[in-house]
């Protein structure tokens, strides 16, 4: 019998599973960057559609090359009839049972389907991006009652996003916290939905299968949904709970061992760097609308958290807040992590493709003893 394997820390925590060029973090430091690009300058200068042709090409885009990737992405967005009738005949389920299911659809009417080429798989990661942005603003107008509208091909991924949601075209200051906030989410390294992508990569499945197990992935509640738990908490509270009461009911479940939700993470022992950036656009949308009281309610829940357990809060925090001044339905928060993170996601698979290894780790072994003594059925 070989001696078992040395064990390996619960969760895979810091284990290194793959090399990538893709994203850089330093939790210590707090730094994150896409393929070298700090994520603050991202954050400040880019758009969504540079950081996807950054995260799928290695380099940022000239300008002809940014224009073609526009286009592309904009002639990607109408949805197929059939995925539309689908997504009506489905019944009321979670958010993100529905879009896994149509992202799968997806996988049917795509032109490059039977194709597993480079260039094939590059066309459509582009394709599945735009889709899945069409796919979710199209569930939230449908689940609010509102009659389909047809993508603007003359608007950005984020103002487009925001128009057929909503029906109204955005102004400036809410396209570009949108925009912000699609970049700060478009990739985090080997998080458990990448992860998950790249194994599915790795057997040489099809592009829509993988991503299939990224949105599935990002379903469970310890990866996607702290966004919409916090903004379930403070719509909880309440507009007018008065500051007092809320910092002792957060005191309160922090005496009881109870998770806050958007604070802490697996990687990052200092502040979230993308936080820094959803917490000012939480104030300045906030305040445009005239609801500053969500963001001071975050500020005053952030000031209890970090003086009782010296906890930061993470890119989930903030972001509830920046989506609810949007208009945003809290069931589609963590959909629009999924329309984000298709960047990532299909970056990742590309370049799993491009240098493939079927990803097959060892488990310890904790059972019985081996060899057990087999016992004959009539003696049991």
């Amino acid at each position: 019998m070989t001696a078992p394997r040395e064990a390996k820390p619960a969760g895979l925590e810091d284990v290194v599973a793959t090399s990538s060029a893709i994203c850089y973090i330093d939790g210590e430091r707090g730094t994150l960057a896409y393929r070298g690009y700090d994520i603050h300058d991202l954050a400040a200068y880019a758009t969504f559609e540079e950081v996807c042709f950054l995260l799928w090409n290695g380099r940022l885009p000239a300008r002809s090359e940014l224009g073609e990737l526009q286009s592309q992405l904009a002639a990607a967005r109408p949805l197929p009839d059939g995925v539309v009738r689908l997504m009506r005949s489905l019944p009321p389920v979670h958010a993100m049972d529905t879009l896994r299911t149509l992202a799968s659809a997806l996988g049917h009417f795509d032109q490059d389907a039977p194709d597993a080429s480079a260039n094939a798989n590059y066309r459509k990661a582009g394709r599945l991006t735009a889709q899945l942005g069409s796919v979710v603003a199209t569930m939230g107008r449908l689940e609010a009652g509102g009659g389909m509208i047809a993508p603007d091909p003359a608007m950005g991924f984020a103002a487009n996003f925001l128009y057929m949601l909503t029906g109204n075209r955005p102004d400036a200051l809410s396209v570009k916290a949108f925009d912000v906030a699609l970049v700060l989410h478009a990739d985090h390294e080997l998080n458990a939905s990448t992860f998950a992508a790249r194994v599915a990569a790795a057997t040489l499945t099809d592009m829509h299968s993988a991503i299939v197990a990224g949105i599935a992935t990002l379903k469970g509640p310890l990866h996607g949904g702290a966004n919409a738990d916090v903004m379930k908490m403070l719509l909880d509270f309440g507009p007018s709970a008065e500051p007092g009461r809320v910092e002792d009911a957060i005191r309160a479940r922090l005496a009881r061992r109870e998770k806050i939700p958007g604070f802490g993470h697996r990687v990052y022992r200092t502040m979230d760097p993308r936080a820094v950036h959803l917490r000012q656009m939480s104030r300045d949308l906030g305040r445009r609308i005239g609801q500053p009281h969500w963001f001071e309610m975050s500020e005053r829940i952030e000031a209890v958290v970090k003086a009782e357990k010296k906890l930061n809060p993470n890119v989930d925090f903030y972001s509830a807040s920046t989506y609810h001044a949007l208009g945003i339905p809290v069931e589609l928060f963590t959909p629009i992590f999924a329309v984000s993170r298709c960047a990532g996601w299909t970056a990742h698979v590309l370049e799993q493709f491009a240098n493939n290894r079927l990803i097959r780790p060892r488990a310890e072994y904790t059972g019985p003893p081996v060899p057990q003594l087999w016992i004959p059925l009539e003696q049991r």
